[in-house]
């Protein structure tokens, strides 16, 4: 044995991977060889399908039972028993070995913590679990354990976390359970699984600064899986590019960013949008999408005039609460308030913020899917100004086709019991304009309109990926020709390769059909390759509206310089600033200069077309509705 390979915590020799088909293997991973360093941080980059989340089960003990290991090690040094290496292949996978191993040695975050973590139970019982069946530790000495923990991944209030379900979490908070989960036996190996991808860019952040910190408190190893290029220049130190189930390009971080190779992998780094990116210029996609150009454009709206126009819109939900003799309590949450823009015809205006900013909810209101409490939206089309909030059921019907929507996700947004062809003909249907010929006619002209092949209308949903599945959505939204389209979150569920597919091709329809969106997302570095305009929304207000140049060359309100703090680079030359990172929520008013919270706001104009919610406060500005 070399020396290297006493340090190595974790070593993967030849793996192979296949699974059982009706009738023959499948074999997915492909003769895979990898090390994980102690105390190092190694990443596992890939698209989906590429046999990544595989290897990482293989590891754990996890596979399905039609998950069969044909060849290769999985060899395991623990530094407790670093004279002792363990081949993961040989012990059974529901054996006592790896029992006390799995959870106990080796801890495991994955992609969606809302499925990981069990609704029944509260989080400080699930994270509890593992300390009492690792160690034995029960009762107060394992809650003081737990909560002590709470502490370490960043809950502000341990105790009051401990007794809380999954379900009254947020996002970033469940993660961070998940995190507690992983280390509470302090695991020499942590797996992170797209431990980020799910997660706005603020807390992803904060995870990784929390990721970092825990590593070199435990002194563990990271084995990161990840198609996040940005995640990985920031946290890994040695990289595997795999593809298809074999490793492409091995090297130490600094080698891979300045010095790539692999032509898929100087693809991959140019297949995310960047903030440097020149304007007109695409992004680099890996398999480009053969999309017809459109027999007909859409009718025009006059260019540079208001298309849609949004005034002083107001959404409360009411929280049911809990039943006394007093009657339900409750409160009140304020989704939308008072939110005003204009989006001129022809372009792509972005909506902005983290999630529960409301920027979904004012998509759905402006569509009409849900009811607004307030305000006025004004359509212009080519017959005139349309005021939607005032159509009755017979008028809202006959307007829908003129503002359509895609949604973020692709897999529970299609119906799995339709056709394709069914998909797309059920809105024609219910407009009842085109006979069925005709609506299979305008179906076929839409697959080749967004890059996929006709044949393939009778297919159902799940036999296509992800990326097949979006640009089905995209037809979808196409298939009434409308004006406007509310793109929500139409990319965030893609891999890297895919996205830059997807916006490619609605850059390319919104040119040649001449659509105008509004385009909602979390992702700072989407908006800036698709928008011309951006709004920015924190707790149902928008905090900061201008131009795409002016909000990321000059951005005003704290909370924006928050999110574009966040953003993680594909750079070494730029990693995120984690010391400067709170973790804390970057939409608490309270954590903003006075003069930027409290009553008394109003949008103030800081330059031409650059608006930002604050107090006057002596500045001679105007202060215009947004």
């Amino acid at each position: 044995m070399t020396h290297e390979g006493k340090h190595d915590l974790l070593r993967i020799e030849d793996l192979r991977i296949a699974f059982q088909m009706q009738d023959h293997l499948n074999e997915v991973v492909k003769g895979v060889s990898l090390r994980v360093p102690m105390g190092k941080t190694v990443a596992l980059v890939g698209e989906s399908g590429s046999g990544k989340t595989v290897i990482s089960q293989a590891v754990m003990g996890l596979l399905s039972r039609k998950g069969i290991i044909t060849g290769g090690r999985i060899l395991f040094r623990d530094p407790k028993q670093p004279d002792k290496e363990i081949d993961l292949t040989q012990i059974p996978r529901d054996g006592r070995v790896y029992q006390s191993l799995r959870g106990g040695r080796m801890g495991m975050i994955f992609q969606e913590p809302m499925s990981s973590l069990s609704p029944v139970h509260s989080i400080g019982n699930q994270v509890e679990e593992a300390l009492t069946l690792h160690h034995g530790v029960r009762g107060k000495a394992a809650r003081e354990a737990t909560e002590r923990m709470f502490s370490l991944v960043g809950f502000r209030d341990a105790a009051w976390a401990y007794d809380r379900y999954p379900f009254e979490l947020s996002g970033g908070l469940r993660q961070r359970a998940m995190l507690a989960m992983a280390l509470i036996c302090r695991p020499a190996l942590l797996i992170a699984d797209e431990p980020t991808t799910a997660l706005d860019m603020t807390i992803q952040a904060q995870v990784l600064k929390l990721m970092k910190q825990l590593q070199q408190e435990f002194g563990m190893a990271i084995l990161l899986i990840t198609h996040d290029l940005g995640v990985v220049a920031n946290l890994a130190d040695e990289v595997f590019v795999i593809y298809q189930g074999e490793i492409l390009e091995m090297g130490e971080v600094d080698d891979i960013f300045r010095r790539p190779q692999h032509p898929y992998l100087k693809a991959l780094l140019k297949a995310s949008p960047s903030f440097d990116m020149a304007p007109g210029e695409r992004l680099v996609t890996l398999r480009e999408v053969p999309a017809l150009p459109p027999s007909r454009k859409l009718r025009e709206v006059p260019r540079d005039q208001p298309i849609l126009e949004v005034r002083d819109l107001n959404k409360t939900y009411r929280q049911s609460g809990t039943l006394s003799l007093f009657g339900r309590g409750g409160s009140a949450v304020r989704a939308v308030d008072n939110v005003s823009f204009d989006i001129r015809a022809g372009e792509c205006f972005g909506l902005v913020g983290e999630s529960g900013s409301g920027k979904t909810t004012v998509g759905h209101l402006i569509m009409r899917s849900r009811a607004a409490d307030s305000g006025q939206i004004m359509f212009h089309g080519p017959t005139g100004p349309i005021d939607v909030l005032g159509l009755d059921s017979g008028e809202l019907r006959r307007f829908r086709p003129n503002v359509q929507m895609i949604f973020q996700d692709p897999v529970s947004s299609l119906s799995p019991r339709m056709t394709v062809l069914d998909i797309l003909r059920e809105p024609m249907i219910i407009q009842g304009d085109l006979g069925p010929e005709q609506q299979r006619n305008r179906a076929a002209e839409l697959m080749q309109l967004v890059g996929l092949d006709p044949r393939f209308l009778n297919r159902y949903p799940h036999s296509f990926s992800g990326g097949q599945r979006q640009r089905i959505g995209i037809a979808r939204a196409l298939a009434l020709e409308p004006q406007v389209i509310i793109c929500d979150e139409p990319v965030s569920a893609l891999d890297v390769s895919v996205q830059a597919q997807v916006l490619n091709l609605l850059k390319d329809l919104q040119q040649s059909l001449g659509l105008t969106y509004l385009f909602v997302s979390h992702n700072l570095a989407v908006v800036h390759y698709m928008a011309s305009r951006i709004a920015v929304m924190a707790r149902g207000r928008i905090v900061e509206l201008a131009t795409r140049d002016q909000l990321f060359r000059a951005p005003r309100h704290p909370y924006t310089q928050a999110l574009l703090a966040a953003v993680p680079y594909a750079d070494l030359d730029r990693p995120l600033d984690l010391q400067a990172l709170e973790l804390t929520s970057a939409s608490d008013p309270s954590r903003w200069p006075g003069h930027f919270s409290g009553p008394g706001l109003e949008m103030v104009e800081v330059e031409a077309g650059h608006r930002v919610l604050m107090r006057i406060e002596g500045i001679g500005a105007k202060g215009e509705a947004a």
